[in-house]
């Protein structure tokens, strides 16, 4: 998900826009709650005024920042799988060189969803439905991969879409906390050994 049917979005101005920028590098930087709209209406060059004008509240930045983050990691993401076809395991390890390529360049603090779910841990809250709903897209998205790999059956390739689910999602962790050097590319490794075990013949 990330973006569900029941998600209020909003339509983006070009002041909007300038809020936006601000406010999801202000965010992913500092924390959600550490960062109020006076800042981010100082770093966009808008008025508080303008900004509520246009979101509504700042719980609706926050959706749009986590929605927005989601739906351009989604189109570089999909980009990468389809240099990947039609390989089945190479679209597995695609998703994993994809995600070492947004961190370099996105994500020096590790998953965006991750930290903010470390702070929106309530259901109520309209952002929490794109936290999980991304986390879930993911499981689908191995899930549907793993599939793919010949010589899978269902009740096989279903555990493997969740194992790798769990290598990716710790690998984001590991990255984001700097436990060790290039935990996504260890994590692709392992995946990459999942993948012969689990073909086997």
């Amino acid at each position: 998900m990330g973006t569900s049917e029941e998600l209020r979005r909003i339509a983006m101005t070009p002041a909007a826009r300038r809020a936006l920028a601000a406010a999801g590098r202000l965010f992913y930087d500092r924390g959600i709650h550490a960062v109020g709209v006076d800042l981010i209406a100082a770093e966009a060059g808008v008025t508080k005024k303008t900004l509520y004008d246009r979101f509504g509240s700042k719980e609706q930045i926050v959706v749009e920042y986590l929605a927005d983050r989601d739906e351009r990691w989604r189109a570089f993401l999909a980009e990468r799988l389809d240099a990947a076809l039609p390989a089945p395991r190479a679209r597995i390890t695609a998703v994993f060189d994809a995600s070492r390529a947004w961190m370099s360049d996105n994500g020096s603090k590790g998953c965006s969803m991750v930290n903010a779910h470390a702070e929106i841990s309530d259901p109520a809250h309209p952002a929490h439905a794109v936290i999980t709903g991304q986390k879930q897209w993911m499981l689908n998205l191995f899930t549907r991969l793993a599939r793919d790999v010949e010589g899978l059956g269902p009740d096989a390739a279903d555990r493997l879409g969740r194992t790798l689910m769990l290598l990716h999602e710790g690998a984001l962790v590991a990255h984001g906390l700097k436990v060790f050097p290039d935990p996504i590319a260890h994590a692709r490794d392992e995946a990459q050994a999942l993948l012969d075990e689990a073909t086997k013949r």
